[in-house]
């Protein structure tokens, strides 16, 4: 009788609700992580929106503009925010020289998002590890791209040329707008809108108010992703895991296509990628089915500088387009050349999993990861480059 007692509140705990009814909370739960990001996103532009947007003054080279465009990403937390900045400053004459870097850096800085998602797994030891694992290798691949191809633009300008080529081409087309594509802006906005105008109503500046706004978002990213991964060990069996895996997990193809055409959808990677982390942290995809994936939300994240792009107009139109185009042809050379070689591929992965290795271990090395990688680092090499006169 004893051990019916006890058994049954445990019954009820894991196994008892309806997969239909399980799935149900899956959505609201999404829908929370995808309010909970953008009041990250909103939280951060509240509060160094303009702050972010003066960084660019410091690009006097191209080492320094990858630095602000990390930066700047890191700060706003969307990189399609910040191409779509960048695509602006060169239709008001900032050099392409210089806004290509920044490109290059804002891969780099959207990638932070990943990581504090992964942190709501913090305190399960393996799902922590995978789920961070999976964040991370977004990082170690942009750094890699930057590594590779900065250098080549530097010497070469490749890229300036394709996508010049390509904007001469294209050049006289009509104006497109990217709110008719977003479908999911729409649904986030009204909570976001409600909680800036709450911070305003209590009398709270911006700084204050995106400040906790920040708080409020990584808060319940933390509580949504603990809760998703619950569910998620419970309904990705049978059918359910049949139906993710012919999605993501069939293959590299697969997955690439699956990444580009989410991140078109919700113009946003750092959203899609941010999905998919509970699904590798709960070991329903592994850190090599996930990899393509990211890759493809690389590629479709630039979409909306793209579009963005074809509303300018002026002399500086066709700069304006050669920028975006660049965007889209140094991710898909990335995804290219990197995957294609095999000792290029494994290089993310290594790094990645060795960092989550010792994340488990001592989680110091998270925030020293993040401090240094996205802020410490950034400001030290802009603020070296201008004592040094560059």
């Amino acid at each position: 009788m004893t051990t019916t007692t006890l058994d049954r509140p445990q019954i009820i705990r894991t196994g008892s609700y309806p997969p239909a009814l399980r799935w149900m909370l899956i959505a609201l739960l999404v829908y929370l992580l995808l309010v909970a990001v953008a009041l990250v996103s909103g939280g951060f532009k509240m509060s160094a929106g303009d702050s972010a947007k003066e960084l660019f003054a410091f690009a006097s080279n191209p080492v320094t503009a990858v630095i602000v465009g990390v930066l700047a990403t890191a700060l706003i937390q969307s990189s399609s925010t910040v191409t779509s900045i960048i695509v602006g400053l060169v239709a008001g004459g900032l050099p392409v020289s210089i806004a290509i870097p920044m490109v290059m850096g804002a891969n780099m800085g959207t990638t932070l998002t990943n990581t504090i998602v992964s942190l709501g797994m913090i305190r399960s030891g393996e799902d922590f590890k995978r789920g961070f694992a999976a964040a991370t290798i977004h990082d170690f691949f942009n750094l890699l791209s930057i590594l590779i191809f900065l250098p080549l633009e530097i010497m070469f300008g490749f890229l300036d040329k394709i996508g010049h080529h390509l904007a001469t081409l294209f050049i006289g087309g009509e104006s497109m707008a990217t709110s008719d594509l977003n479908f999911i802006k729409p649904l986030v906005s009204p909570p976001v809108k409600f909680a800036k105008s709450a911070v305003h109503d209590a009398g709270m500046s911006d700084i204050a108010g995106g400040i906790l706004l920040i708080v409020l978002g990584v808060v319940g990213i933390f509580l949504v992703i603990s809760y998703i991964g619950k569910n998620l060990k419970v309904l990705m069996v049978g059918r359910a895991k049949e139906i993710l895996h012919t999605a993501v997990g069939r293959g590299p193809m697969s997955g690439i296509f699956t990444g580009t055409l989410l991140t078109v959808l919700v113009q946003s990677s750092s959203t899609t990628t941010s999905l998919v982390v509970p699904l590798a942290g709960s070991g329903t995809f592994s850190l090599r089915q996930v990899y393509p994936f990211t890759l493809g939300a690389n590629i479709g994240t630039c979409i909306t500088a793209l579009l963005a792009a074809t509303a300018v107009s002026g002399p500086n139109a066709i700069f304006a387009l050669e920028i975006a185009f660049v965007h889209l042809v140094y991710n898909i050379s990335g995804v290219a050349l990197i995957y294609s070689l095999p000792f290029l591929r494994e290089i993310p992965i290594k790094l990645a999993s060795g960092l989550a290795g010792l994340a488990v271990q001592n989680k110091l090395y998270v925030v020293a990861y993040i401090g240094f990688v996205f802020f410490l680092l950034p400001l030290v090499m802009i603020g070296g480059s201008k004592l040094l006169g560059f």
